[in-house]
């Protein structure tokens, strides 16, 4: 949940691991710091607070002179921020940088300090750094070794010993971390986007390797020290791709790519106006022998399971359920042979969807990964796998990898149908149809009602807490609007199934409360116009998203404000009604003068528990 990066070369190291970690403040952090090999010394700098405050320490304070090192954005989980326990941290001949969680670190601790070790910090990292210090034996390559098998958890480490100035070691475990390569120069980053100004060629690091850089090139050895070779991989997106290209923040930049993004997911999976997912290992003859689905995800992942929850059950008549990955692996889940378990995940690295991933295989059943990030570890070890072709998404809070998850999660409910025999093949051929219109959709609401919302989003700064409702498909959207809103402004907010307002929840409701309604499904858009009546009798001030057709059957104060969509294929109203929350959100944001593309305390990649 945090960044790590790594230079061995021939430029100004600071300068380098500065930039390189600028590329990853996406991932949250609360403190940066950097450890630079300067005439055969380590010397390291690190400060709480964002990289800009570790800038102006270097430059008024002290720039280490160098052309390898080390570098850090810390999210505190061992240890509140500080200075003290920012990365990099050292032992007397080995400085490291780490992201993950040492399970085991407070038993080694109590080795350690038996034997005569002291500590500075709070952190599991850095009794990392004493034990590789304390077992170190003039080989790094075996220290190494010895020091992973006595880890627990998950780590990604970036190692530097003192008496070896022309090199970094690499390691990882759970956590993901890559290896660039350059003409005489390597990298080490947590993601791509750290090295992409530099180059577009990396390695994956897989569990339990060691890598070892040097100006000559990169070297690979597995968890036994033999000798490795490694698959060399080239980002398909560039650094124009991960830049903001003119938009005050990447969160509408990635709103305003949307509709490119669902094109070039969808419309490699279509042929002759059918889905084909035969690219990703889903067959017909593979479909129709699963007898349950359970959508495993976290966050807005799990949300736009709740979307295909209802789509699969609805066309394919296949019973769906819908887990929380941290829920999930921690119980004794019902799945196995003839039962497929479906992965959500942006950065196929979420720690507890990969958990559960492995358990689900475990117990015999069919995975299958719905994956942004390409090589990631969820797309590797799942049975079958459908990239979402969303690019680079840099904001912490999803927006294009979300609509892109949707896009997938009907490409895989219209073939199941399919597959079944729920539907015909006219009826899903004419399914296909209106979802290959969803891109110029969304372009149509983008264009149409992003100044309504900035509008209205002018009178959610000073709300307290909010209520989201919907019925159906409006409901699980719901959902999502409503974390995108607390996700990025901070104001608290809620997300009810609209019919349940009465066990309970309607007693929140006081007047001036804002209550934010979806309503884009015919069949229970009057029972939802009465729930809006309920709390807007109580006070409520409604904020309603709704279909062209549903805003025209309204009656005269009924909502305060309207923001109305293109009605077009209901089961598909969640790909458009999305974007007027999404932007509502951003807003929202804006306003209250929040950066929302680094929310506070929040992570792009969730890497642990």
């Amino acid at each position: 949940m945090c960044g790590i990066v790594g230079y061995v070369g021939s430029k100004d190291c600071s300068d380098v691991l500065v930039n390189a970690l600028s590329k990853l403040e996406y991932r949250g952090y609360d403190s940066a710091g950097i450890a630079v090999f300067e005439n055969g010394d380590i010397k390291t700098v690190k400060t709480q607070g964002k990289l800009k405050d570790l800038e102006d320490k270097l430059a008024a304070e002290y720039k280490p002179q160098g052309h390898i090192g080390i570098g850090h954005t810390r999210w505190a989980t061992h240890g509140e921020p500080s200075d003290v326990n920012s990365h990099p941290h050292s032992g007397a001949r080995v400085t490291i940088v780490h992201n993950g969680i040492i399970e085991n670190y407070l038993e080694l601790k109590e080795f350690l300090t038996a034997r005569g070790r002291s500590f500075l910090s709070e952190t599991d990292t850095e009794v990392v750094a004493q034990l590789l210090d304390y077992e170190y034996n003039g080989n790094p390559l075996e220290t190494i070794q010895k020091v992973m098998q006595q880890l627990k958890g998950s780590f990604a480490l970036g190692i530097m010993f003192r008496d070896f100035t022309d090199r970094i070691f690499a390691t990882r475990r759970e956590s993901p971390l890559i290896v660039g390569v350059a003409e005489n120069e390597c990298f080490i980053a947590s993601d791509v986007p750290a090295i992409l100004r530099y180059t577009r060629d990396y390695y994956l690091l897989e569990h339990d390797e060691i890598a070892t850089l040097t100006t000559e090139g990169v070297s690979f050895v597995d968890k036994h020290l033999r000798p490795i070779t490694k698959e060399l991989k080239t980002a398909d997106w560039d650094m124009e791709a991960a830049e903001k290209g003119g938009y005050a923040h990447f969160m509408i930049k990635e709103i305003n790519e949307q509709p490119e993004a669902i094109r070039t997911t969808i419309m490699p999976r279509i042929r002759d106006g059918l889905p084909c997912l035969e690219e990703c290992g889903i067959t017909v003859e593979s479909l129709k022998r699963f007898r349950s689905i359970t959508i495993v995800a976290c966050g807005t992942a799990m949300h736009a399971g709740m979307v295909g929850k209802y789509v699969i059950e609805d066309l394919a008549r296949v019973p769906v359920v819908v887990d929380i990955a941290s829920e999930f692996r921690y119980r004794n889940p019902i799945v196995g042979k003839d039962d497929l378990v479906v992965i959500i995940s942006q950065s196929g690295e979420t720690a507890d969807s990969l958990a559960a991933l492995r358990l689900a295989k475990q117990k015999g059943a069919t995975t299958l990964a719905i994956v942004n990030a390409k090589g990631s570890s969820i797309a590797r070890e799942a049975d079958m796998l459908i990239y979402t072709l969303a690019g680079p998404e840099i904001a912490v809070a999803s927006t294009k990898a979300y609509i892109t998850q949707l896009s997938v999660m009907y490409l895989f409910a219209f073939e199941l149908a399919l597959a079944k025999g729920t539907v015909s093949a006219a009826e899903c051929k004419r399914l296909i149809a209106a979802l290959i219109k969803m891109p110029d959709a969304v372009a149509h609401v983008i264009e149409n009602c992003e100044e309504k919302c900035k509008f209205i989003a002018t009178k959610l700064v000073n709300a307290d807490s909010l209520l989201y409702i919907g019925r159906g498909l409006d409901y699980a959207l719901s959902m999502e609007g409503s974390l995108k809103l607390k996700e990025v402004s901070y104001i608290h907010s809620e997300s009810y199934a609209a019919g349940e307002l009465k066990h309970g929840t309607i007693s929140l409701i006081e007047e001036g409360m804002p209550v934010i309604s979806v309503a884009t499904q015919t069949d229970v858009i009057p029972k939802t116009i009465s729930n809006i009546v309920e709390v807007k009798s109580r006070g409520a001030k409604i904020i309603l998203v709704c279909t062209d057709a549903c805003a025209r059957g309204l009656k005269d104060g009924v909502a305060d404000y309207v923001v109305e969509i293109p009605h077009s294929e209901e089961l598909l109203m969640p790909i458009t009604a999305v974007v007027p929350l999404q932007i509502l959100a951003y807003y929202t944001a804006i306003n209250r003068g929040n950066d929302p593309d680094k929310p506070r305390n929040l992570a792009k990649s969730v890497t642990v528990e």
